[in-house]
């Protein structure tokens, strides 16, 4: 599978992350493209379960829903650079992502 399309695939639920990163390591070229979204992906959903449910067991479900709702606009932009083929960070947290996930990939 091409950088690319990993980078892609990343962004298709936890299944495709998976993938993607079991992909990454088979390759014989590690592109740095792939990383960096393998990276932002998890970020984003690492983000996604602890803002949806963080307020939701205190109560609070609307905030869950702002909170689902500013990490899917996230998921756009990232899912959005992926398929362009550019290393773009996702707003706000995007370089955080790419700090604390870098042992991973």
């Amino acid at each position: 599978m091409s950088g690319k399309n990993i980078a892609i695939v990343a962004y298709l639920t936890a299944l495709g992350w998976l993938i993607a990163i079991i992909s990454f390591n088979n390759n014989s070229v590690k592109e740095s493209l792939a990383a960096f979204h393998i990276r932002q992906s998890l970020g984003l959903m690492l983000t996604g379960l602890v803002l949806a449910s963080v307020p939701h067991f205190m109560g609070l479900g609307f905030l869950a829903n702002i909170a689902a709702l500013l990490v899917f606009v996230l998921w756009i932009i990232g899912f959005i650079s992926a398929v362009q083929g550019q290393e773009k960070e996702v707003p706000l947290v995007g370089k955080y992502y790419q700090d604390w996930f870098k042992g991973i990939v």
